[in-house]
């Protein structure tokens, strides 16, 4: 996928597995299915009989883990492991999870996904009353709440500190006699429980991992609810009843594998779906079908599909070009395109051309591949986006926080296509996405997270709400 030529990452993935001799290993496995949810950094923690060992570095997973010393070093039954990209924090080491924390009376171990709203504040109570971060990440928020806490056991404790963190979060916590995950009211962030033939429980930021490893998916991890996994099975709490499912969109539309299940849907579907009804939004004439490899493929299937049109494959994607979030310019970043994409000539020259993309943020992209479409001959490039347009920050685990830096919110339709040079822009409206998902529920959207098309946040946004109103007084123009 094209994560890093895009600026859009997700914050990270978890893996967690209760009961089986090779944990850790499993646990590499199932990380490895999720390394598109970070690429900056990855860490395993394991449980060897109530003694936690840890292994944690920055770079992709194989490199973390290159030595196999370090993998082989992790011995026990218990595991938890994470993928990092940073929306809250610096990019350092000492902010790889999970985090490992040691006291004279117990010891467990941390891993989270997400974007806490109210975490500045929170950071700011807990130092003035003696705590010392040993990162910057908001991750380390929730060991310290649960240590502070005057709850006189251990679940009271975790609940305590779970209804004091605000935003996206799905957590693991690992401790000496058990494996622990909890979700926001909201489950903006997918979590999913699995079973290995053996009895070991997994859980999963998406359930792609569990096909790797031999796992059977049980069932999705609720919002506002605490799964708890110890030897004598699993069992399931909740520490809020407040809850309301708003699982981000994005999840859908581009950053989770084709082959997950998210909520019953599966998300190759859901965007041949949603590629389906862009098609019936579109208005223009057209010749062949080309989809952005490779998170736009399923929206192209259904685009053609629905539309008649041949489904050619106009562009090729470039497999072994380098991580291009992580240069230093932007001059760079956008010389990133030209790495991993080429337009087919033979294909698309003299053709009436519809560009499938998954979403649109600065227009960097976008105008690079319409200006290579074109130079392969293409006559027209008809961009089609299969989602609405991305016109407010997202809070809860996505690294847009500024609408600033969206090219939607500072710019019509219109002007957007002037800029990255198309004959026309179609995006999919918001009902269309909403009817295409097609979760199964009564909550609102759809129960899905649409803020970043609407503005209409589902929580308050707490230590982020005054610069979000500041922004959206301010507009940044993309002409060149």
């Amino acid at each position: 996928m094209t994560y890093e030529v895009k600026s859009l990452n997700e914050e990270c993935g978890v893996f967690g597995i209760w009961g089986h001799p090779d944990a850790a290993k499993l646990t590499y496995f199932g990380l490895h299915s999720l390394q598109h949810r970070g690429q900056e950094g990855a860490g395993i923690l394991s449980n060897d009989q109530g003694t936690l060992k840890r292994h944690r570095d920055m770079g992709l997973l194989s490199e973390v883990f290159k030595n196999p010393a370090n993998l082989d070093k992790l011995t026990g039954t218990s595991a938890i492991g994470h993928v990092r990209y940073a929306t809250a924090g610096e990019a350092s080491v000492d902010n790889i999870q999970p985090f490992l924390f040691r006291f004279h009376d117990m010891q467990f171990g941390l891993a989270h996904n997400g974007n806490l709203t109210n975490a500045e504040s929170l950071k700011q109570e807990l130092e003035q009353r003696g705590a010392i971060f040993s990162s910057t990440s908001d991750s380390e928020i929730l060991a310290h709440l649960i240590r502070r806490s005057h709850n006189p056991n251990l679940m009271g404790k975790i609940k305590e500190a779970l209804s004091l963190v605000k935003g996206g979060f799905a957590y693991l916590l690992m401790f000496e006699d058990k494996l622990i995950a909890a979700l926001d009211p909201n489950g903006f962030r997918p979590l999913s429980i699995g079973k290995m033939a053996n009895g070991a429980v997994v859980v999963s930021s998406e359930t792609c991992a569990f096909e790797v490893i031999g796992a059977e998916w049980i069932r999705d991890v609720k919002p506002g609810e605490i799964v708890i996994v110890d030897d004598n099975g699993i069992q399931y709490d909740s520490y809020t009843n407040d809850t309301q499912l708003a699982i981000c969109s994005m999840e859908y539309i581009y950053f989770a594998r084709p082959d997950s299940n998210i909520h019953g849907v599966n998300v190759h579907t859901a965007r041949k779906r949603m590629g389906a009804q862009l098609a019936r939004e579109f208005k223009h004439e057209a010749d062949i079908v080309v989809g952005v490899p490779n998170s736009s493929l399923s929206a192209a299937m259904g685009f053609a599909e629905e539309s008649g049109l041949p489904n050619e494959m106009g562009l090729i994607k470039n497999q072994y070009t380098q991580r291009t979030f992580i240069q230093p310019t932007q001059e760079l970043r956008e010389q990133g395109v030209r790495m991993k994409l080429s337009a087919v000539s033979g294909v698309v020259k003299g053709k009436r051309v519809v560009m499938i993309d998954d979403s649109i943020v600065r227009g960097t992209t976008s105008r690079r591949i319409v200006q290579l479409l074109k130079e392969a001959g293409a006559s027209e490039v008809h961009v089609a986006i299969g989602s609405p347009a991305l016109a407010y920050p997202c809070f809860y685990g996505i690294d847009i926080q500024t609408r600033q830096e969206l090219i939607a919110a500072n710019h019509t339709v219109e002007e957007t296509c002037q800029i990255i040079g198309a004959d026309s822009l179609t995006y999919l409206s918001i009902d269309g996405l909403i009817d295409s998902i097609g979760i199964e529920t009564d909550a609102p959207n759809g129960g899905l997270c649409v803020a970043y098309f609407d503005g209409d946040y589902p929580t308050p946004l707490y230590d982020y709400e005054e610069d979000y109103q500041r922004s959206l007084e301010e507009k940044t123009s993309f002409y060149k």
